[in-house]
């Protein structure tokens, strides 16, 4: 056998082991999680190393303790996912609705310092979080928007715009501008051109810069600990299990009850959107 047949054998087996790897190590831990979440307590305690509960001994009371509202006996995680919702679905509807004109104008109309503009859009993630948090939280809070829902939702869409701009502009320049150029001469004017044309041909990329937003905004903790910790009714979902973590009452099958919770929107819609976020991280990611 020949030295280049041992190398394609080998590397075909090399990438079956780290596939099953990786999938193991990403599966696992949230099977793991989500069994917990189905376990009484006393079972835990009694055999804490037993990885799928027996069937008649599964239970769905730490989802309603969770769920249910404090005057209830449960820690409101019910209106934390609605708060977290309402937040995450504005700013990414208002994201995509900022980004979609924005990349049209960089990719599409001609003028000076376009360039420029172009690279301050990634010039933000050049600086740490923590510094413009503070920031913008101290000029919120002067405009009587810092302990808001609509300040944190303007807060998301200022640290998502730049990144969904730059996605968006590298996808929409790979888009001829003869197509453009036609709808002209048919007498369509910009904003028909971008609506009729731009958009739909850039659907997939617009889908997944939205679905980016809607993550960004669902799981993110700094800024909604800046601007809602003294809210506690207006607390997200990531606040929220952050108090199941820190308090000492509370049951392991509770606390990943709450982490179930916070995470399977995001995995049912990725899911469901699977497709159309995978089809426009690749196209954004290519050079522009």
């Amino acid at each position: 056998m020949s030295a280049a047949a041992v190398q394609t054998r080998v590397l075909r087996v090399l990438r079956v082991v780290v596939i099953v790897a990786l999938v193991a190590a990403t599966v696992l831990p949230f099977a793991y999680m989500v069994s917990l979440s189905f376990v009484r307590i006393e079972d835990l305690l009694r055999d804490p190393l037993r990885v799928v509960p027996a069937l008649d001994r599964i239970t769905t009371e730490t989802y309603r303790q969770v769920l249910a509202s404090e005057e209830d006996g449960g820690w409101g995680f019910g209106r934390f996912m609605r708060n977290s919702a309402l937040v995450a679905l504005a700013a990414a509807a208002l994201t995509t609705l900022l980004c979609v004109p924005a990349a049209y104008a960089l990719t599409r109309l001609r003028f000076a310092g376009r360039r420029q503009i172009g690279a301050l859009f990634l010039a933000v993630y050049l600086f740490p979080t923590i510094i413009i948090a503070v920031p913008v939280f101290v000029g919120f809070q002067v405009l009587g928007l810092g302990s808001s829902l609509i300040g944190l939702v303007i807060a998301y869409i200022a640290l998502t715009v730049p990144v969904s701009v730059h996605m968006l502009r590298n996808h929409l320049a790979q888009i001829p501008e003869s197509i453009d150029e036609a709808a002209v001469l048919d007498g369509a004017g910009r904003i028909q051109t971008m609506l009729r044309i731009t958009i739909p041909l850039a659907l997939p990329t617009i889908m997944s810069t939205a679905l980016y937003s809607f993550m960004i905004a669902w799981n993110e903790f700094l800024f909604a600990l800046l601007f809602l910790s003294a809210k506690p009714e207006l607390w997200t979902v990531s606040l929220g299990l952050t108090r199941l973590s820190d308090g000492q009452e509370v049951a392991r099958t509770v606390l990943m009850a709450g982490s179930v919770l916070l995470t399977l929107p995001i995995i049912l819609l990725y899911a469901v959107a699977e497709r159309a976020l995978t089809e426009g991280l690749a196209a954004g990611a290519d050079k522009g």
